[in-house]
């Protein structure tokens, strides 16, 4: 048996087939279109996957329990936009829509970095943050369903402009767009490469970065004492270079640092596949 999965990200649409085990038997991408294209393209994508009666999707932003997208700040034109209930009626199968980066901290909790944990925290570091937090062995969705929009939590009072419209949110600081930003329009990828060949500049940008990731994931075990933080996103492929670095300035900013047990810091296991590996596996495993 498989199941299909499809991660909606800031850029593109990642769709994966596995099999009950979380292995990915077939994958495809496209560009992430204009909200009001988004359920012609899932669909496609899920004919162009077939072999299986549901389908798991992982779209940023606030999802409704039933799959309404009430907003998406990274995704043009997301307002109240039905992909849930649409996919139902057009493939007549099970359809089940969840916040994207909550499905990456399923797929990571079940078959990646986090397996076994019964309190986690994963962190989707792409072109916003997103998150997934694990607490008694359950996924947290909270009471609305829109549970672990960490990247917007304020960090910078006054700080700069986010695209959710407030000012000093930890995604303006610590996301791939935030590097572009702290470096003067450098993609996090030449950044780290920069940084890796000795240029001062990209290593300052990059001192600075990992600060400002150390500043959200301390704030997240003062809240949820998690014993495993996964940092997973697009970032994540050029993060293992920097992730020393997070881990001083982590454990500088975390409350009573010397008093407590630190989580452990890891990188994802399942990289930019996370996504849509939650999507598959949440219908059978959820």
């Amino acid at each position: 048996m498989s199941f299909v999965g499809i991660d909606v990200g800031g850029t593109k649409c990642h769709g994966v087939r596995v099999d009950e085990h979380g292995l990915v038997l077939e994958e495809i991408r496209y560009p992430t279109p204009h909200a009001s294209e988004l359920v012609d393209l899932l669909e496609a994508m899920f004919h162009e996957l077939s072999g299986t009666q549901s389908l798991g999707v992982g779209v940023p932003g606030l999802i409704t329990p039933d799959g309404i997208v009430r907003a998406s700040p990274n995704m043009k034109g997301a307002h109240n936009i039905a992909v849930g209930p649409e996919l139902r009626s057009r493939l007549g199968i099970n359809v089940h829509v969840e916040n994207d980066a909550t499905m990456a901290a399923f797929g990571e909790w079940q078959a990646g970095a986090a397996r076994g944990a019964m309190n986690a925290v994963i962190v989707t570091l792409g072109t916003g943050i997103g998150g997934g937090i694990v607490m008694g062995g359950q996924l947290q969705r909270g009471a609305n369903g829109f549970a672990g929009e960490i990247g917007h939590m304020v960090v910078q009072h006054d700080g700069e402009q986010c695209v959710c419209g407030r000012r000093g949110c930890w995604e303006r600081y610590a996301s791939g767009s935030a590097l572009r930003f702290l470096s003067g329009g450098m993609s996090g990828e030449e950044v780290f490469a920069a940084a890796d060949a000795g240029d001062s500049h990209a290593q300052s940008v990059v001192a600075k970065f990992a600060d400002w990731v150390a500043v959200g994931l301390a704030s997240l075990t003062n809240i949820c004492d998690p014993e495993v933080i996964v940092i997973g996103g697009g970032v994540v492929q050029s993060f293992s270079s920097v992730l020393d670095s997070v881990a001083k300035s982590f454990s500088s900013a975390l409350y009573s640092s010397d008093s407590r047990p630190h989580p452990a810091l890891r990188t994802a296991a399942l990289g930019e596949r996370a996504g849509a590996i939650g999507c598959a596996l949440f219908l059978s495993l959820g």
